[in-house]
């Protein structure tokens, strides 16, 4: 796949996966709500939602390589010499 193309794809997944994170809690909060009545199977299906939306966005953060420049930056927070906040006097 080009690299293009894998960075527009993950950004589809992680933007599809936030909508479906965020439904799911708007679902589970709604569920809590004694006037709306809703079905207690909606209630199990939200929660789902929310980790298949977390899923989701992994899964494109793998695909875009969004999750190397994280990891990249914490590897040198934590154990570049050059970066640490240690008593330089």
């Amino acid at each position: 796949m080009k690299r293009k193309s894998a960075l527009m794809m993950g950004n589809g997944l992680m933007g599809v996966g936030m909508v479906m994170m965020i439904a799911g809690l708007a679902c589970s909060v709604m569920n809590q709500l004694p006037q709306l009545n809703m079905n207690p199977l909606l209630a199990n299906g939200a929660i789902f939602g929310i980790f298949v939306g977390a899923l989701l966005w992994l899964t494109g953060a793998r695909i875009g390589g969004h999750e190397r420049v994280t990891d990249r930056y914490w590897w040198l927070r934590k154990f570049d010499e050059r970066c640490r906040r240690t008593g330089h006097h």
